[in-house]
């Protein structure tokens, strides 16, 4: 699909993607173009520079073709970074490459001649000779593989079906079933299964025997945070106590366990509205801190039970993420913002002075909310009108609590959620881990900081 475009447009759409300030998606569909063919093209240029964004026409031998897969295998490569590797155009080739070897060996990965095949005629077989003119030798060779395939023939009749991989999978099943009673190299014949593709198969079928007690450990996280971790926070989890596993290896045994982060992956819409006048947006974005209550974030957000509404007010400190304050309440009045702030303050230490970002909502634009803060000389942000993103730590602590709380919950009464958030507050401040604070939960990573300070 690729070829249709010449090496210098080429060019242009990867050096944009690399030097100018614009994502991949953008610069795709700029020029009208696929996302993953641009991936592609920037991946080529990266490995092999100029040359990788000419046209090729090749012909790929089966060792060639044996050593991209090994290299795959070996490296913990996806398909797409295998294909950057060893400049190969052709999309889909490699795993077309690998079914084809884990079903016949190296034999299948042979070039096939294109066109029709001539037709040759094979030569009539001689007629085997008669039994007496035969020697004992070869009669018991015979014997012994009428044997072996004889034995073959009924195992599978006797197979788990849900052993194996496929026909080679099987296959390779009922040989090793066999092999203390039949040698093996008359198995392989009667099977029709190369030695190659036979030890392959043993050795994928003792996967699962070999991540057994790993197995357990993954689920047992799982299950701890109730189905809100997926593959890499389970990784995280691993290595902290002290497990030496790649997070590829984890969400291959998470496909085979059947689990899934239930959590669902939370997007963004913002309209970019017009500057607000009750406060600057002074916090501009900065969604970090240098050390605890430096920067705070605030908002509301709405929850419905059966008819009834249920508001909840917190404050995070951008620090580490904690919510150091919150207060719920059937309405939307002052007194939520109130309560929650002096909780808030009471966090404070002397010489404290954090500053506090909220939105352009009415209530922290009301003089009570204004003269609490400005006794405690706290500096207000406001983000600008109709701009979400201006408060987006904030917004994504709700996306997180909704996606891993509320929707995986039924709630009979207001009361209920109300205490199931208070709960899962206390979970995510001192148990739920973050990437971004070292695999550590809030409270553990400024606990961590306060030790060391």
């Amino acid at each position: 699909m690729s070829n249709r475009y010449d090496e210098g447009f080429k060019l242009l759409v990867v050096q944009q993607c690399l030097h100018d300030d614009t994502s991949l998606r953008e610069v795709a569909r700029q020029h009208g173009l696929d996302h993953s063919l641009v991936r592609r093209w920037r991946d080529r240029y990266r490995q092999h520079g100029v040359a990788g964004l000419r046209k090729q026409y090749t012909h790929h031998s089966a060792t060639f073709k044996l050593q991209v897969l090994e290299t795959m295998w070996r490296d913990g490569l996806s398909q797409r970074q295998a294909e950057a590797l060893f400049d190969i155009r052709e999309l889909g080739a490699i795993g077309r490459w690998e079914r084809q070897y884990h079903s016949g060996g190296l034999t299948a990965l042979e070039p096939k001649r294109k066109g029709r095949r001539p037709m040759t005629k094979k030569p009539p077989s001689p007629p085997p000779p008669p039994d007496d003119e035969r020697s004992q030798e070869e009669l018991l060779k015979e014997l012994a593989y009428l044997r072996a395939e004889n034995a073959y023939l009924k195992k599978p009749r006797c197979l788990d079906p849900g052993k194996g991989g496929g026909d080679a999978g099987q296959k390779a099943w009922a040989v090793q079933g066999l092999r203390h009673e039949h040698p093996l190299a008359l198995l392989l014949r009667a099977a029709e299964l190369p030695r190659s593709t036979f030890y392959y198969q043993i050795q994928a079928l003792g996967v699962g025997d070999r991540y057994a007690s790993l197995k357990m450990r993954i689920r047992a996280i799982y299950d701890r945070h109730k189905g809100r971790y997926g593959y890499r926070r389970i990784t995280a989890v691993l290595r902290q106590a002290g497990e030496t596993i790649n997070h590829k290896t984890v969400q291959r045994l998470m496909h085979q366990l059947g689990l899934k982060s239930l959590v669902r992956p939370k997007r963004y819409r913002a309209y970019r509205g017009a500057e607000g006048c009750a406060a600057p947006n002074t916090l501009q974005r900065r969604f970090q801190a240098q050390r605890p209550h430096q920067r705070w974030v605030t908002d509301i957000t709405e929850f419905k039970v059966n008819g009834q509404k249920l508001y909840l007010s917190p404050v995070m400190d951008l620090y580490n993420g904690e919510i150091i304050a919150f207060q719920t309440g059937p309405r939307p009045v002052f007194d939520l913002v109130k309560g929650m702030l002096k909780k808030a303050f009471a966090r404070l230490m002397p010489g404290d002075r954090p500053l506090l970002h909220s939105d352009q909502g009415w209530h922290y634009r009301h003089p009570s909310y204004r003269r609490l803060v400005v006794e405690q000389r706290i500096l207000r942000s406001m983000s600008r009108k109709g701009n979400c993103l201006d408060n987006a730590a904030m917004e994504s602590f709700f996306g997180t609590l909704k996606a891993e709380y509320f929707h995986l919950n039924r709630f009979d009464t207001v009361e209920q959620l109300q205490r199931g958030i208070a709960d899962y507050i206390h979970y995510y401040n001192h148990h739920r881990m973050k990437q971004r604070l070292k695999g550590l939960s809030p409270v553990q990573y400024r606990t961590q900081a306060v030790g060391a300070g």
